[in-house]
């Protein structure tokens, strides 16, 4: 179902909505779309959009449509009927389907383009909180090897040669100094991703009057946003946490050649647990450093998600353009990415 079909007379073309259409990848912002939605029912109640019977239905509607999602989080590619363009279209398909055409009512005074910002960096801000626990945990786990290990001598590199003897323990302290700094990093670009940009509309506003301030509350946001142009269609705040996961794994590729050269025969000074390494069909002698070359080879694709946002953003007008589009995967794959490294 397309929202943006008031005046057209036909339907768009199978080759366009292949290109087009969005659910096949924006369906995981289910979860946030229907907190959004949530978050502006009882924004436009506030302003006598909504009466109380109409806000409680499509609450409750919203809440058991949350609860399925949780339950499923695919849920929006099998239940559809291969006519929800986004993520929105089938939010709202759905609801309607539950609650008649007060399920339209939602929609009164936004705009997709505010709703997906609004989105997105919900979205983003419980990806930034998964990956800071995940990056804690590796600091832990290197504090740990460093206390484990603080008797022990290696010899230290530089240019790769032979320099100066040095402790285990001081080579894994080096690579948590570098993970703080990388959480940190997280932890800056998450006050910028908490900014709500829901009440900007299409560019110019919305019509009715709106406690931005209080909305942005309720959906757990720091504050509103100030200006609805830049609301829309920058994506600053993506790049920004592209640019922290590219870091990290820069770091974490670094700590996988540390460990590959290092579980090599040549330096011995580790031994690869069965648990993260694989053998040869050929050679039954060997066991490879699978994990850690993974590792290493993973952050490519991260530095690339980087590259790709700041060139799709780079030549963009105000405000909104499609080309925004593209901005989703490449956040997705990095995350994935950096969730298993």
């Amino acid at each position: 179902m397309a929202l943006w079909g008031g005046r057209f007379e036909s339907g768009p073309d199978a080759l366009f909505r292949n290109l087009n259409d969005s659910l096949r990848f924006d369906y995981r912002f289910a979860k946030e779309d229907i907190e959004g939605s949530l978050g502006w029912a009882r924004a436009i109640h506030r302003v006598g959009v909504l009466s109380a019977d109409e806000f409680r239905a499509l609450a409750d509607a919203l809440s058991s449509l949350g609860t399925a999602v949780a339950a499923n989080p695919d849920l929006p590619l099998t239940d559809g009927l291969g006519t929800d363009e986004d993520i929105h279209s089938w939010v709202e398909r759905t609801l309607i389907a539950r609650v008649g055409d007060l399920g339209k009512k939602l929609h009164t005074g936004r705009s997709r383009n505010d709703q997906v910002a609004t989105d997105f960096r919900l979205w983003t801000r419980n990806a930034i909180d998964a990956r800071v626990s995940e990056l804690r945990a590796c600091r832990r786990s290197l504090l740990e090897f460093a206390e484990r290990e603080q008797g022990t001598v290696i010899s230290g590199y530089t240019h790769l040669q032979r320099a100066q003897p040095v402790l285990l323990a001081h080579w894994a302290l080096a690579y948590a100094e570098m993970l703080e700094r990388d959480e940190a990093r997280f932890a800056d670009a998450r006050r910028r991703v908490n900014v709500c940009p829901l009440g900007s509309a299409a560019l110019a506003g919305t019509a009715y009057p709106i406690d931005r301030e209080q909305l942005a509350r309720d959906l757990g946001f720091d504050s509103a946003s100030r200006n609805s142009l830049d609301a829309v269609s920058d994506r600053d705040f993506v790049i920004e946490s592209l640019a922290a996961c590219a870091l990290a794994g820069v770091h974490l590729s670094r700590l996988g050649e540390d460990l590959i050269l290092y579980g090599s025969q040549e330096f011995a000074f580790f031994e690869y647990d069965d648990s993260v390494s694989s053998g040869s069909s050929l050679m039954p002698q060997k066991k490879n450093p699978d994990a850690a070359e993974l590792l290493r080879g993973k952050s490519g694709r991260i530095t690339g998600a980087l590259v790709a946002s700041l060139t799709t953003v780079k030549g963009l007008p105000l405000a909104y353009n499609k080309d925004l589009q593209e901005d989703k995967e490449p956040l997705f794959d990095a995350i994935d990415r950096k969730s298993v490294v």
